[in-house]
Formats: structure tokens, C-alpha cells, sequence
């Protein structure tokens, strides 16, 4: 599969997001063909590129500059350098959001109207143009002009107050999720809103502003919880790694530490008890349905922790996968990276690390290592699959690429470097 038959390869996207929500968006659709062009801020760029430890290493093994979170979600990228606050940057951006499909920015409400760089401003450049603006808040209501970041989603959406153990429990309390989720999802709603604008153009033939915000995705994936407060008007509360709707749903000790057991039917916890020689539990009365198992959940988990710590997590693993009762180990990232089904299915991938052509010492030194490794795209096209060929860019690599597309010369480029445009 070449970037010229990938899914979107007929797409050109002008990135101006930074940090992880705006440029997770892009990586999909980099990743999916398409021609992505990352604008960042001469000498600095993307705030993460300084977001470390951990740090990218050299040959040596000694941390670099570049931060590895920049990683996560830049593969596939061409990145420029461009002061958009120079009325000449701003006329560059200008030519470039006239030549592209998608724009994607997350800067605060009206934030780019100063630059002329705003959709109504673009739209008449370029009426085709989907401008996909990601905030905290949204473009309209009482928070729209604050800045908003992800743990502030966490906590004001609620997710927050249903994550963690209870705060009866040693340890209890609110508690944030170990990545920036709402981030990465709101991310993921941008992409699936860009690909239904495209489908619209090819009705309209024209573009529309895409207004995607950090607290609506917080509040919308929610799912169950919302849905169950919203329609009873009870509060839910934490409860650690059990789950309000179902038992036993949650984590268990075992001999040697601990596994997941998710039964998510009355078959499951019947097939269960069979292997664990307690085939009378799915006879009891209180524990003969889902919601029985719910209602007396410390009972029944009273009765199973002495039989369930009686063999190692393997064991139990290796006793109940062949019986369709859903179970598995509590890994770290070393254990779950090294998982046959994750190694079977190429879950990491290597790119190697082209030389920048350009005065770059810390990537340039990351060179030398040959290659950064980075989590495989999940989406699984059999026709179209995701593509790789970038790997992370440099600071400013392929700015005088895509300068040159534009119809610049090198002596005009270095010109636009000397007065700190570029």
C-alpha cells in the first residue's frame, strides 16, 4: 500500500493544532493517506516536543531534547515552521488553506480572527475548505473564551467523580484516568466529524466549520453513567474495578496477585462456577441473575475470593479461556507490549529516522539510533489499510519542501528565514 492508494490520499490537511487532541485527529488521517502539513512556532514548536521526561535518546543512550509524547501522535506528518503573527506567515497559511481540504486548529475562541486565519475569513479563499476548530469549551455558551485542558474535563464533566475507589476505601477518591482521554477521543470525534463534512461536500461541493469541544465529549462518553443518571436522577458513585451494572465484573486475587473477571451473563457465571467446582452458586437465589448478583455483590465476593486465590492468575487463565468466560492478567506496559496476541497482530512499529537535511542537532542525533518506534494505527481496511511513510517529523524538516510548493525559490525562503518568518 503506497500514501498515493491509501483511503485518503486524495486529501490535504493544514494542521494548526497542537498538544494532543488537533494533532491525534491528524494522525488519523495522515495514517489513513493524508497529505498533513503541521505548522508550528519557529525555535519552539509543539509545546510536547519539551513534554519529557522521558526523553528520545541518542546513540549513546543519553536523553536528547526531544521529548517521546511528540511521537504519540505526529507519525506521518510533514512539519514547517511559521510565525503566523508576521503578515507574511499569515499570507503562507493563506496559500495553503487555499489549497487544502481540511484545516484542523485548536486555538481559543476568535483567537485566529486577528490573523485573518478564522473560517469566515478562509471560507472565502477557499469555499470547499472543512475548518475543524477543537477548544475546551465550544464557540458558544458562558465558557467559550476559556482555555480548557483535559483534567479539567476529567473533573468537571464527572468522570472523574466515577473513577477511583470509593472514599470509604483506603486510597479512595477522585481520580484521573492514566492518559488524556478526553483528549484522544475528542480527537477521534474531529476525525469522524472531517470525514462526514467530506461526505457532504460531495453533495454541496461546499466546506463547513466543524466545532468540536473537550466538555461535550467528556459529557458524552459518560454513556451508561449519564444515561443512568439522567433517567433516574441517582448519582453514581466510584467503586474502584467493579461495575454498577454487573458482578462479577471486576478485578479478583488470585494466588500470586490478580486477574480480571468480566462476566457479563448468567451463562458466563454459571460456566464459571462449574470450573471453579462451586456449580451451586448459579443455583442460589442470590445469585441466580445478573441483577441478584448485583444486589448482593460483597456476599458473592466473600464466597469466590478464597476459592479464586487458591490458584495462580495463569492458572485461572489458562482454566477458563477455552470455556468462554472472559477473563485475562492486570499487565504493565512491558507485559502487555510483549503479549503474543499484541506481537501477532504488529501492535508496534518502527519507522526509521531520515536525516532532516538541515541543522537539526537533537533529531539528528536521534538518527543515529535508526529508528522510533510508535503504536500501530487500530483501523483495519483491507483495500485501504493505514499507511507509514514519515516518521515523526524534526522541528521545521520539510519547510523548505513545501515552501518550494508554494512557488517559493531557496533564495526567497532564505529570506523568510533571515527575518524570522520560517
Amino acid at each position: 500500500m503506497t500514501t498515493q492508494t491509501a483511503a485518503l490520499s486524495h486529501l490535504k490537511v493544514l494542521d494548526l493544532s497542537r498538544v494532543l487532541a488537533g494533532p491525534w485527529c491528524t494522525q488519523m488521517l495522515a495514517d489513513l493517506g493524508a497529505d498533513v502539513i503541521k505548522v508550528e512556532r519557529p525555535g519552539a514548536g509543539d509545546d510536547t516536543r519539551q513534554w519529557g521526561p522521558p526523553f528520545l535518546q541518542d546513540a549513546d543512550g543519553h536523553d536528547t531534547s526531544q521529548a517521546s509524547y511528540f511521537t504519540a501522535c505526529n507519525r506521518n506528518k510533514r512539519a514547517i515552521t511559521l510565525d503566523m503573527a508576521q503578515p507574511e506567515g499569515q499570507a503562507l497559511i493563506i496559500k495553503m488553506a487555499a489549497r487544502s481540504d481540511i484545516l484542523v486548529e485548536n486555538f481559543k475562541v476568535g483567537g485566529l480572527k486577528q490573523y485573518g486565519l478564522d473560517y469566515q475569513s478562509l471560507k472565502a479563499v477557499n469555499p470547499r475548505l472543512i475548518y475543524c476548530s477543537v477548544t475546551g469549551f465550544g464557540q458558544d455558551g458562558p465558557y467559550a473564551e476559556r482555555a480548557g485542558y483535559d483534567l479539567m474535563i476529567q473533573a468537571m464533566s464527572g468522570l472523574m467523580s466515577i473513577t477511583g475507589a470509593a472514599d470509604s476505601e483506603p486510597g479512595g477518591g477522585p481520580m484521573r484516568m492514566g492518559v488524556a482521554l478526553v483528549d484522544i477521543l475528542t480527537g477521534i470525534y474531529a476525525t469522524s466529524a472531517i470525514l462526514a463534512a467530506i461526505e457532504v461536500r460531495h453533495q454541496t461541493g461546499e466546506g463547513q466549520q466543524i466545532d468540536m469541544a473537550l466538555l461535550d465529549v467528556g459529557m458524552a462518553v459518560l454513556a451508561n453513567q449519564a444515561a443512568g443518571y439522567l433517567n433516574t436522577g441517582l448519582v453514581p458513585q466510584r467503586q474502584g474495578n467493579t461495575h454498577p451494572s454487573l458482578a462479577p465484573y471486576q478485578t479478583v486475587a488470585t494466588a500470586d496477585g490478580a486477574m480480571l473477571l468480566a462476566i457479563g451473563n448468567d451463562g458466563q457465571f454459571a460456566r464459571f462456577c462449574q470450573a471453579a467446582g462451586q456449580a451451586q452458586w448459579a443455583q442460589d437465589p442470590r445469585f441466580a441473575s445478573n441483577s441478584l448478583r448485583v444486589k448482593n455483590r460483597e456476599l458473592l465476593l466473600a464466597r469466590m475470593l478464597p476459592v479464586t486465590r487458591s490458584r495462580s492468575t495463569a492458572a485461572w487463565i489458562a482454566l477458563l479461556q477455552d470455556k468462554a468466560v472472559p477473563c485475562g492478567p492486570i499487565n504493565d506496559l512491558a507485559q502487555a507490549f510483549a503479549d503474543p496476541q499484541v506481537v501477532a497482530r504488529n501492535l508496534v512499529v518502527k519507522q526509521p529516522l531520515a536525516h532532516t537535511g538541515q541543522a537539526h542537532p537533537a533529531i539528528d542525533s536521534i538518527v543515529n539510533r535508526g529508528t522510533v518506534k510508535t503504536v500501530a494505527s487500530p483501523l483495519r481496511l483491507t483495500a485501504t489499510p493505514p499507511v507509514l511513510h514519515r516518521p515523526p517529523p524534526g522541528l521545521g524538516q520539510h519547510t523548505d519542501e513545501v515552501l518550494a510548493e508554494l512557488g517559493l525559490d531557496a533564495q526567497a525562503i532564505e529570506a523568510l528565514r533571515q527575518r524570522g518568518v520560517v
